[in-house]
């Protein structure tokens, strides 16, 4: 058990430094080089990468290091197709199955969403508490293991080109607070459009990536 808390507090660190890009894309660091960054152990390193890999964050070359994949939009659009399915399927399971525990952490976070301003860091804080609040919600850990990584992978892409951050955060922040209400609401159907919305913002930014400077 602790061996496994090891590799999973190796994950959320290696993943964070993915997503911050303070392991830039398109990087080759070895694991002492990780190990050194992190302050962890070489053995949940070595089983968060695997983990990571999985998950398409990283690519791992024998004998050369661990690449850090290059930022793509063409990746990006395919991970938004998988996770516009999944995560209207998460919000609608929450409408039904979150428990009055969750309700409350959701009632905290819309407080949370209404008064972070426009800063960055406070916005990274709240979509990704958000996100695992949907997720908490709909009670499937299948689920969540699958949201999780594509979650992660949008907020990488994102960040790297986040160009007007006050505007973006306050549409982005918006959205995620209608998904939050409507769970909260019991509406199933007005998540769901909430959902899609969120991933249509999504896949609007990641065009815009392509059509401004």
């Amino acid at each position: 058990m602790q061996d496994q808390k090891r590799a999973d507090v190796a994950y959320a660190t290696i993943q964070d430094l993915i997503v911050l890009q303070r392991l830039a894309p398109g990087s080759l660091v070895s694991e002492s080089e990780i190990m050194a960054i992190t302050g962890l152990g070489r053995t949940p390193v070595r089983e968060a990468l695997q983990r990571l890999a999985r998950d398409h964050m990283v690519m791992i070359h024998p004998n050369k290091g661990v690449l850090v994949p290059p930022l793509s939009i063409e990746a990006e659009l395919k991970a938004l197709e998988v996770r516009r399915v999944l995560e209207s399927l998460a919000v609608e399971l929450a409408c039904t199955r979150a428990s009055d525990e969750d309700r409350s952490a959701m009632r905290d976070m819309i407080e949370r969403i209404d008064h972070s301003g426009s800063s960055v860091s406070g916005y990274m804080q709240t979509v990704a508490g958000t996100h695992a609040l949907i997720v908490a919600g709909a009670h499937n850990p299948y689920l969540a293991d699958a949201m999780a990584p594509l979650q992660g992978l949008s907020r990488r892409f994102w960040l790297a080109y986040l160009r007007r951050p006050e505007a973006e955060i306050k549409i982005a922040s918006g959205l995620h607070r209608n998904i939050l209400q409507a769970i909260l609401n019991e509406d199933a159907e007005s998540g769901r459009e909430a959902s899609v919305a969120l991933n249509d913002y999504l896949v609007d930014f990641s065009l815009r990536t392509v059509r401004e400077p």
